[in-house]
């Protein structure tokens, strides 16, 4: 399980201090498929990157009883003046994992050819989104970070993740955080509607969309 208490995060402004999330309480059980909505700039993909270890919080603590991924359409973790290959070896080594067993995956799902030997700098973000979902898949985590990845790139690439992260791997848990209600219908079991800082939780995603849509 995963468990998020009080958790608290402020951002700077030109007229002092923005409050972004406060005190958010979230828990995650094994295999759950949980989708939060929020409109841009409510403070999903903040909430996201503190749950993956990307962002620290201001306040609160999260307890990690399972693996998690970083979320997978972030793409700032990697270097840009590393070859996607580089970056590859790096996450390896940080998640001790042998890159013989992950490089092969990352090549054929990634389709990058001989770009995996250049700077991901000088890649396009569908390019990043790919080597960022291949390498997530080739590592194995218990709980799946989701920002929104799934509406990146062609509609082959959206089916082949699909398969990956929906069919391969069901039975991990999986966040989800967006601003469309597809995707969260389409996955998840349960959702929550991040508004003006807080989150709202409804056992069911109609009701949880009927919640953000009002305003």
């Amino acid at each position: 399980m995963i468990t998020l208490e009080g958790i608290c995060k402020h951002y700077p402004y030109a007229q002092g201090q923005r409050q972004v999330l406060n005190q958010i309480n979230l828990q995650i059980h094994p295999g759950e498929k949980v989708g939060i909505l929020g409109r841009n700039g409510s403070g999903k993909s903040t909430l996201i990157r503190i749950m993956g270890g990307v962002t620290v919080p201001d306040a609160g603590q999260i307890t990690k009883e399972m693996s998690i991924s970083w979320p997978l359409a972030f793409d700032s973790g990697m270097q840009g003046s590393l070859t996607g290959y580089d970056n590859v070896n790096f996450i390896c080594r940080i998640y001790n994992t042998d890159i013989t067993e992950v490089l092969p995956f990352v090549q054929d799902f990634s389709e990058l050819g001989r770009y995996l030997y250049e700077p991901t700098r000088s890649y396009s973000s569908g390019m990043k989104a790919r080597l960022n979902f291949a390498i997530s898949m080739a590592i194995d985590f218990d709980c799946m970070l989701i920002d929104e990845v799934l509406a990146v790139g062609d509609a082959r690439f959206k089916e082949r993740c699909h398969e990956e992260l929906l069919v391969k791997r069901k039975e991990r848990a999986i966040v989800l955080v967006s601003h469309e209600h597809g995707m969260i219908r389409e996955i998840c079991d349960t959702a929550y509607v991040l508004k003006e800082g807080h989150l709202h939780h409804f056992e069911d995603v109609e009701s949880a969309y009927s919640f953000y849509a009002s305003g």
